[in-house]
């Protein structure tokens, strides 16, 4: 599971004294703890690796909007801790699938639901999001989505 790969990770990089991924790695367990308290009154998803995956996508989402917004306003030592942060997160990612992987899998789940139109979306998203939540961007997906719908 990733958590333990991220508390295992704490543990070791606190024994080498590294301070920036020791960090970062608090940061998402913060993060992780956060979002186990939001869903306590919620249905938990069935798989944990799912609640990490998109706990860690948001993260890194948020750091490269960060690095953007420094390197516009010219702060190249911010960007460059973001980068270290984003670095680390990213290490704990599931691995991303390519755009020709995610567009096939999207049309083999719109043929799966019978998808016509862009009114089955919310249904096709459903089981983007169930399947493969953190293996792809679901703002890519979606667009995706759309493209597979109208097509």
């Amino acid at each position: 599971m990733i958590r333990d790969d991220i508390k295992a990770a704490t543990i070791t990089s606190m024994k080498a004294g590294d301070l920036v991924r020791t960090g970062t790695l608090r940061l998402i367990a913060s993060a992780i703890k956060n979002r186990d308290i939001e869903l306590r009154t919620g249905t938990p998803p069935a798989d944990d690796d799912v609640l990490v995956a998109e706990v860690l996508s948001k993260m890194a989402k948020q750091r490269r909007e960060s690095i953007e917004m420094y390197v516009q306003g010219n702060r190249p030592e911010l960007a460059d801790a973001e980068r270290a942060e984003l670095g680390v997160i990213e290490g704990f990612m599931p691995a991303q699938m390519s755009a020709g992987e995610a567009q096939a899998k999207i049309r083999e789940i719109v043929t799966e639901v019978g998808a016509t139109s862009v009114k089955d979306m919310g249904k096709v998203m459903a089981l983007v999001k169930e399947r493969f939540a953190g293996q792809i961007d679901m703002g890519t997906a979606g667009a995706m989505v759309k493209v597979a719908l109208a097509g």
